[in-house]
């Protein structure tokens, strides 16, 4: 894929933190995983999560995402 900026923004912005916010608005319209975000970003998924803390951005981790891993840590326990 290729993306067109306007001049001024691409003068100012390079490539890698362009990257870093398609990333985070991505995971933030929920259009893409942590893991898939941290991918385009070019980041492990750690220094991903601490891109998103440090911007004061939360996870998305509600119920249906702790009751699965809750059964996979139970599997564990097998």
């Amino acid at each position: 894929m290729q993306l067109t900026l306007p001049e001024t923004v691409e003068t100012t912005l390079s490539p890698r933190k362009a990257a870093l916010h398609l990333a985070i608005g991505l995971f933030v319209s929920e259009e893409a995983t942590l893991g898939h975000a941290a991918e385009i970003a070019g980041l492990t998924q750690a220094a991903f999560q601490k891109e998103l803390g440090a911007r004061h951005i939360s996870m998305h981790y509600g119920l249906d995402e702790l009751a699965e891993d809750l059964k996979v840590v139970e599997s564990f326990r097998r």
